[in-house]
């Protein structure tokens, strides 16, 4: 399921992925094509500027969070290891328009995809 999920988050426009640690951070803007081998996820091209591998045995449960701001709400599939450690996060951007009105479009791929998966998901 993770895959799948992956699959369907990478062909959106205007996805930022999100890989961070203590000290860097890396960020891979959609959309980008994929491809698993054996436990990797690819996302994107090993050739090309940018990808991200992701090793599917450690991702243990994803979830979409609707973040609160200030101006706006933020919108975002986050991935977790076992140990409840967020290892990639999928932030929907372009979400408003420039008067800050939330693009009705936009928020039903959000809607459209907790819909399939479940707002919290365990793999």
């Amino acid at each position: 399921m993770l895959l799948e999920l992956l699959s369907d988050i990478v062909k959106i426009q205007d996805i930022l992925f999100i890989v961070k640690s203590n000290s860097a951070t890396s960020e891979v803007r959609s959309p980008l094509s994929i491809r698993q081998k054996e436990k990797w996820i690819t996302m994107g091209e090993n050739d090309g500027p940018a990808h991200i591998h992701v090793d599917s045995e450690l991702i243990s449960s994803a979830e979409f969070i609707q973040e609160e701001k200030p101006e706006r709400t933020s919108f975002s599939v986050r991935f977790f290891d076992k140990d409840g450690q967020r290892v990639l996060a999928a932030f929907f951007t372009k979400m408003y328009d420039d008067s800050k009105t939330l693009i009705p479009q936009r928020k039903k791929i959000y809607d459209d995809l907790i819909q399939k998966f479940s707002s919290k998901i365990k793999f």
